[in-house]
């Protein structure tokens, strides 16, 4: 056994190595401007850019497509101008702050990234001030946020339950997490778009694929490791490699380009008070709500529960006492990849889908669970709900650009005076 799992990690390591490489030829970079116009969380079509040189020479018009991404390839690096056509926007949307020119630089052999930001016509700017309806539209539009901050939050909230759970049970910080995220949406199209079942029941055989992977990863692997002995840090070292492994591996299967499922992709708004959401929005609330008040109970009530919190209490305790404490530890990794994938599948609905989106959302899922608490179950939730509520509010008084970093810097300050989380123990070393 300990042959076979020299071997396996030999062979990933060379894959790691091989996919590391593919880049350079399967996926070069171009020397291009692009960017994705987003409003309340929906892809915007048909809406005109215009690029032009620093001096003013045309260079191209071009429309945002179905997801809402639009490219112009240049010839050569420099600055430029990139104009959006407020003409050409939805009726009750307009550019957060009004102005509607960028000039981005593009560096030789990258693309750079342009954004505009979309909000409802009326809405009040960074600093929340609006020369027409004045505090009420604040008010009007902090409460809109708050409902997307609740709905970012929730997200990051089962990506992390997975996440917090198997750190509690083994100590082991995964970073390869964001890539079952990504998993179980791209699985779930690949069932949606690939063989043409309609988004619920490939949702559902996504996440029991997802969860069935999260099982053979411990059966197969993590656990081989820890009969090995293998220390934490070295297999948190491991999971930066199986990440790059996945990471590219998707990149490989599915593509570098943006894509959305069949359905549920462009649903009318609706308004509730001020707030307006497409009614997608609100079942998957409830839906991700329900899930984490379900394994919330479960931890709580049930006799594997139990048996989990036992495990996470004290492991040498825990097996002299009768518990079974791989098989505990396969069913939590089996409940991650579950969960992690309805992650994946729920980011998927509010946005458009892409070989990066677990990684792009890792580094909010160990805020919010380091925020709340490593390895409590309701510390992950209070955690991710706090991240998601002030990624957005944030916006009220920052750039959208910048709104990750305030999150990040709420972090650290926490952590500065409660280094255990908002629900965690405090722990004596040594």
């Amino acid at each position: 056994m300990r042959r076979a799992v020299i071997a396996f990690t030999a062979f990933l390591s060379g894959l790691v190595l091989l996919l590391l490489s593919a880049p350079a030829y399967a996926a070069a970079p171009e020397q291009s401007l692009r960017g994705t116009l987003t409003y309340q969380g929906q892809p915007v079509n048909g809406v005109k850019i215009v690029v032009t040189t620093e001096s003013g020479q045309p260079v191209a018009e071009v429309t945002s497509n179905a997801q809402g991404t639009w490219q112009v390839p240049v010839d050569k690096p420099g600055k430029y101008k990139v104009t959006l056509d407020v003409s050409t926007l939805p009726q009750d949307t307009e550019v957060r702050g009004g102005n509607n020119v960028r000039n981005p630089t593009v560096f030789e052999g990258n693309p750079a990234a342009v954004l505009f930001a979309l909000q409802a016509k009326g809405g009040a700017g960074p600093g929340g001030e609006n020369d027409t309806t004045g505090q009420s539209t604040f008010w009007d539009q902090a409460a809109q946020l708050t409902f997307e901050g609740l709905n970012l939050g929730l997200i990051i909230a089962l990506a992390a339950l997975g996440l917090s759970l198997i750190y509690g049970t083994t100590g082991l910080t995964n970073f390869a997490h964001g890539e079952l995220v990504t998993l179980g949406a791209l699985l779930a199209y690949a069932f949606n778009s690939g063989i043409g079942l309609h988004l619920i029941p490939a949702a559902l055989i996504a996440v029991i694929l997802a969860g069935g992977l999260g099982y053979a990863q411990d059966r197969f692997f993590w656990g081989q490791l820890r009969r090995r002995g293998t220390g934490i840090i070295a297999m948190m070292i491991v999971s930066i490699g199986v990440a790059i492994f996945l990471r590219y591996l998707f990149l490989i299967l599915f593509g570098g380009e943006s894509q959305s499922y069949l359905q549920y992709t462009a649903q009318p708004g609706i308004q509730i008070g001020p707030i307006s959401a497409a009614p997608k929005n609100f079942v998957a609330m409830g839906i991700e709500l329900a899930v984490l008040v379900i394994v919330g109970l479960a931890l709580m009530r049930t006799r594997t529960g139990k048996a989990a919190r036992a495990v996470a209490d004290n492991p040498a305790l825990a097996s002299s006492s009768g518990i079974n404490v791989d098989r505990v530890i396969r069913i939590i990794w089996t409940m991650g990849g579950a969960i992690a994938a309805l992650a994946g599948i729920m980011l998927g609905l509010s946005q458009n889908l892409k070989f990066t989106m677990g990684q792009d959302i890792l580094l909010l899922i160990f805020a919010g669970v380091t925020l709340g608490g490593l390895g409590t179950a309701f510390g992950a939730l209070v955690g991710s709900l706090i991240v998601g509520l002030f990624i957005q509010l944030s916006t009220l008084w920052v750039p959208p650009e910048l709104k990750s970093v305030g999150a990040l810097a709420v972090l650290i300050i926490v952590l500065l005076f409660r280094p255990q989380g908002i629900l965690g123990r405090r722990e004596r070393i040594g």
